[in-house]
């Protein structure tokens, strides 16, 4: 055998690496379609969709009012002027209200995830 030959005979490189590519990329479509299909692609947890409005009464309190979207099955946390003012107890629908103490610059509703960590302002008012 010659050496010239030798260099010239690539001719399996090409079908070995054809068909190491087509293992690897169905290998890896199987691997993302199990994974959604058994739930492990990450359903999210959403974040409830409400309006509120915000009245203010004597004495600088306001009274928020759930004015319509979502019920919260969660406790709401309020926060006045940057510090906690309590929160609003769970089952929030519309037409229940909650009034805060004095403010004299903001207003904010915090949803909590009762699964996660995870926090969301659902409603701001600035004063």
């Amino acid at each position: 055998m010659q050496l010239k030959n030798l260099f010239a005979d690539e001719d399996a490189v090409s079908p070995v690496i054809g068909v190491i590519l087509m293992v690897a990329i169905t290998v890896i479509l199987a691997a993302v379609i199990g994974a959604f299909v058994l739930g492990i692609g990450g359903s999210q947890e959403q974040v409830p969709q409400a309006s509120f409005s915000f009245e203010g009464t004597s004495g600088n309190a306001y009274t928020i009012t759930h004015e319509g979207g979502d019920t919260i099955t969660t406790a709401l946390d309020i926060k006045v002027d940057g510090s906690d003012d309590g929160d609003w107890s769970a089952d929030i629908s519309a037409g229940d209200t909650y009034t805060t103490g004095s403010a004299s610059d903001s207003i904010t509703i915090v949803w909590n995830s009762p699964s996660s960590d995870s926090s969301s302002v659902i409603g701001e008012h600035d004063i």
